[in-house]
C-alpha cells in the first residue's frame, strides 16, 4: 500500500546543533546500512554533470551549462526524495524495495514537487541573467580575451571586483533557494499540502533559526565544494549523506528525537 502523507503542516520544534549532529549520524549509518542506493542516486547524478561537462569541452560551447543549470534542479529533487524514502523506511523497519521506492518517486510528479523544481529553475535562470548582467558591467569594455582559458582577467581589478560582487550577490541567491528548501523538499513527501505553503514554512522557520539553520547551510556549501573537487567524485559521499541527513533534521523537528509527535 502506497504511504499516505499526513494532512497540514507539522509544529516543527526549536532546532539545536545537536540535531544537526544527530542528523549526520544518522544520515551516515543509512549510507552504511544501504550503500546500493546512495551509488545509484549519486552515482546518476555524477554522471549527468560528468555529460555535461564532456560535451561543454568537446564542443567549447559554454551554452550546455545552461542546460545542466536547468536539469539539475529538475532532478535533483526526485533524487533527494528517494533518499528521503530510503531513510523513512530503515527508521520505519520496512523493506528497502527499489520498485516500490521508484514508484514512491513518480509519485511526487503527480504531485507538488514539479512545482518547487520550476520555482528552483526560475530562480537559477535569473541568477544566469544577473550573472551576465555582473559581468558585463565590469569586463563589458576589457580587451577581448578567451576568458574560458585566459585568467589573467580574473586577476585585473575589474576582474577581482566582479568576482567579489559575483559571489555577493550569488550568496544571496543560495540563501533564498536554501531558505525555501531546506524543509520544504522533505515536507512534501511527509506531508498533503501545497508547495507554496511548504515553501513558505521552511523560510520562515530559518528566518527564525539563523544561526542553526545557517551554520548547516554553511556546512553543506563548503562539504559540497569540497566534495566536487576530485571530479566529482566526492559526490558519491556528499549528495546521499546530506540527503539522509536532511530527511532525520526534518523528522527530528516534526516529530521528536525519538520519532515521536512534538
Amino acid at each position: 500500500m502506497p504511504d499516505t502523507p499526513k494532512p497540514g503542516v507539522p509544529t516543527l520544534a526549536d532546532v539545536t546543533f545537536d540535531h544537526l549532529k544527530t542528523a549526520l549520524a544518522r544520515g551516515w549509518s543509512d549510507l552504511t546500512k544501504a550503500p546500493l542506493f546512495a551509488i545509484v542516486f549519486a552515482g546518476t547524478y555524477v554522471l549527468c554533470g560528468w555529460f555535461m561537462g564532456w560535451i561543454t569541452w568537446r564542443t567549447g560551447q559554454s551554452y550546455w551549462l545552461v542546460f545542466a543549470a536547468i536539469g539539475f534542479p529538475l532532478i535533483a529533487p526526485f533524487f533527494a526524495v528517494g533518499l528521503y524514502d530510503v531513510s523513512r523506511r530503515i527508521e520505519q523497519g520496512r523493506p528497502l524495495d527499489w520498485s516500490e521506492i521508484l514508484s514512491v518517486i513518480l509519485r511526487q510528479s503527480k504531485r507538488q514537487l514539479p512545482s518547487i523544481c520550476a520555482i528552483i529553475i526560475v530562480v537559477f535562470l535569473f541568477w544566469f541573467f544577473v550573472a551576465h548582467m555582473i559581468f558585463a558591467l565590469f569586463m563589458g569594455l576589457a580587451t577581448m580575451t578567451n576568458v574560458s582559458s585566459s585568467y589573467d582577467i580574473y586577476l585585473s581589478t575589474d576582474g577581482i571586483t566582479m568576482l567579489t560582487v559575483g559571489t555577493m550577490v550569488g550568496s544571496v541567491f543560495a540563501s533564498v533557494l536554501y531558505m525555501i528548501t531546506v524543509l520544504a523538499l522533505p515536507m512534501l513527501l511527509d506531508r498533503e499540502i501545497d508547495f507554496v505553503t511548504a515553501m513558505i514554512t521552511s523560510f520562515q522557520y530559518v528566518q527564525a533559526h539563523p544561526v542553526v539553520m545557517f551554520a548547516w547551510a554553511g556546512f553543506i556549501a563548503v562539504f559540497t565544494f569540497l566534495s566536487m573537487l576530485p571530479g566529482f567524485f566526492g559526490l558519491f559521499l556528499s549528495l546521499p549523506l546530506l540527503g539522509h541527513a536532511t530527511w532525520h533534521l526534518y523528522d527530528m523537528l516534526a516529530y521528536g528525537t525519538d520519532g515521536d509527535p512534538a
